[in-house]
Order: structure tokens, then C-alpha cells, then sequence
């Protein structure tokens, strides 16, 4: 691949879109990570999503450094705070920098996966008074695999354009925009739900087009929290995060709702506290025709794998009591 083309597929050249998903679909996922900290000067966190001691060095330097009169560091963005198309619920937490004159440093990639690439930023004031970690989540518009099972997901969604619909339906350059807008929005919209709910899941911070800002899981530092199937908790710790996990699957239930891909992969622990992540595909179980469906393979999912770890019969009457929250107490017998 030209150097030139790289740029413009890290550019984002909107202008010639289809263009740009060929040729970000001639790159395998290493290769464009390479690509990008090549392009930034930036480290990635390690395999279990701790940052180096390089990237600690940065940040701690960035957190020093005052903007200059002319822009953002080289590399870094001014707060689009006042840009987004939604914010999160307020009142804002205390940890949030909301001011317009804050800067967002980009320190490095937590995730790369085929729907949509993670990356730790920092928003900080130039004076270095305020900072706080945010998790970045940016959708890609291609025909990946998340969007090769979204029409279960979708039922219970609707669409008004025809032309919108018959475009995601043919997953035509335009239609796989708006499925990556979709999806956002969705997320972005369970998120609030849930936050509001009490449920564990981190605070929605903002949305703009296909990326969403989170609150970050982990520590000052830059290192994330471990997903649960990483660890492998005592009795007393597994009993612990499993009383955790019903708690947050009743309280997602009572307002109609399951998570709709729950297992040990989305669930972060931090600080003995569980976390659940990735909810674009949050189902309605009530106006979904296979809501019943996904809630019982949720239930299946996680009790499997507490099972597993030495905790059996996890998942008995988790589903009837589920249905009985959502208001569904004399569904048909699974």
C-alpha cells in the first residue's frame, strides 16, 4: 500500500468513503495499530492492557505541559465537549473536565477489535489543575462481524427512512455507515439508561457521530481494569462477583432490558467491583420478539463459566427471575 493512501486512510477522508474502506480492508488489524503509534510517536498498552513505562512517562509529562497560544500539542486535540450530539446525564460527576478549554491527549490504544478500536485519552486543562482518564470507542463503518448479526438486535428498533433501512439491509457503503452510526447511538443510549438505572456500567460521557466517550476503568496510571475471565478469584471473591452480577442483570431487568452478549469477556473487575461493558446490542426483551432468547443465553453464558471456576448451579431460577422483573412472570416455559 502507498504511503500517500496510508495517510488518507488514517486521515479519515470522508470525501471518497468507499475508497477508504478498501483500503483500510487491505490491512489486517497488528498492521494498522503498527501503523498508527508509528504515526504518533505512541506506545501501546501490553497485553493485559497496562501501559508502559514510556507511555506512564508521557502521560506524566503531557499532565506538565501548558498549551501554547496557537493550538493543542502536536498530536492532540482541543475538548470537543461542545461539539457532542449527546452528553451523558447530569448532574456531571466531579471528576469530569467539562471546560472547553481542555485538551485531549491521546495516550495509547487499550483495544482493538473488528467493530470498533478503544484508545485511552486524557482531557486535561493547559494549566494541569484537572485531568481525568476517558475511554474512546470508535465504530468502524465496514461489513465486520458485529454487523453480520445485528438484525436480531435491531428487531426491536425501528428505522424511518425506507431508503435507510434498504441500505443497511443491502450493507451498501452508505447502509454500513449507518449501522456503525446506529450501533453508537444505541450504545450511547443503554449506557445512559443503565447509569441512571444504578446499574455497574461506566459513566457515557459523550457522543460524536461513531465515537463514544467513556468514563475509564483502571487506574490513575493509564492501567485498565482486567476482564473477569482474566482472573481467577478465590470462593469467597467468585461468591462475591456473582451476587454482583445478578444484582446488575435484576436491575437491567426490571427496566425490560438484558445485556444481550454477557459473558466473562465484557465484564471488567476494578478495585473488587464488577463493571459491565459493550452494550450496543442491549435487547428489549418485552418488544423483542427473541428477547426471551438472548436473556437465557446470558443467563447460560455467565453461569457457565462461574460454574466453571467452582461455583455450581449459579444460573438456577436466574432466568425465571429475571422474566418475573421484566414483567414477564408467565412466559411460556423455556
Amino acid at each position: 500500500m502507498r504511503e500517500r493512501d496510508i495517510e488518507r486512510l488514517f486521515a479519515g477522508d470522508a470525501g471518497d468513503t468507499e475508497s477508504i474502506d478498501e483500503l483500510y480492508d487491505q490491512v489486517d488489524a497488528p498492521a494498522r495499530e503498527r501503523m498508527r503509534r508509528d504515526r504518533d510517536g505512541e506506545p501501546a498498552p501490553d497485553a493485559r492492557g497496562r501501559l508502559t513505562g514510556e507511555a506512564r512517562e508521557r502521560l506524566a509529562q503531557q499532565r506538565e505541559d501548558v498549551v501554547s497560544a496557537d493550538g493543542p500539542p502536536a498530536g492532540d486535540r482541543w475538548s470537543n465537549w461542545g461539539d457532542a450530539d449527546e452528553r451523558g446525564p447530569e448532574p456531571y460527576p466531579a471528576w469530569l473536565v467539562t471546560e472547553l478549554a481542555a485538551v485531549d491527549h491521546e495516550l495509547g490504544v487499550l483495544k482493538t477489535g473488528k467493530e470498533a478500536d478503544v484508545f485511552l485519552v486524557e482531557r486535561a486543562l493547559p494549566d494541569g489543575e484537572r485531568a481525568c482518564l476517558l475511554a474512546a470507542k470508535r465504530y468502524r463503518a465496514g461489513d465486520h462481524r458485529l454487523f453480520h448479526r445485528d438484525a436480531g438486535y435491531l428487531e426491536g428498533r425501528r428505522v424511518r427512512a425506507t431508503r435507510e433501512m434498504r441500505a443497511m439491509r443491502n450493507r451498501t457503503n452508505f447502509g454500513r455507515n449507518l449501522i456503525a452510526q446506529q450501533w453508537a447511538t444505541a450504545e450511547f443510549a443503554a449506557l445512559r439508561a443503565l447509569w441512571a438505572a444504578g446499574a455497574p456500567v461506566p459513566y457515557p460521557v459523550q457522543r460524536i457521530g461513531t465515537e463514544l466517550l467513556e468514563e475509564f476503568i483502571g487506574d490513575a496510571d493509564g492501567t485498565a481494569a482486567p476482564r473477569l475471565v482474566q482472573l481467577r478469584p478465590d470462593p469467597g471473591e467468585l461468591a462475591d462477583l456473582w451476587r454482583q452480577l445478578l444484582d446488575a442483570m435484576v436491575t437491567l431487568a426490571r427496566d425490560g432490558y438484558t445485556h444481550g452478549d454477557l459473558s466473562a469477556y465484557n465484564l471488567l473487575v476494578h478495585d473488587g467491583e464488577l463493571v459491565m461493558i459493550d452494550l450496543p446490542q442491549l435487547v428489549d426483551v418485552v418488544t423483542n420478539p427473541q428477547g426471551r432468547s438472548f436473556l437465557e443465553r446470558d443467563v447460560r453464558t455467565v453461569a457457565t463459566w462461574f460454574a466453571s471456576r467452582g461455583l455450581p448451579g449459579a444460573g438456577d431460577g436466574v432466568v425465571e427471575l429475571l422474566l418475573a422483573e421484566a414483567g414477564m412472570g408467565h412466559a411460556r416455559p423455556g
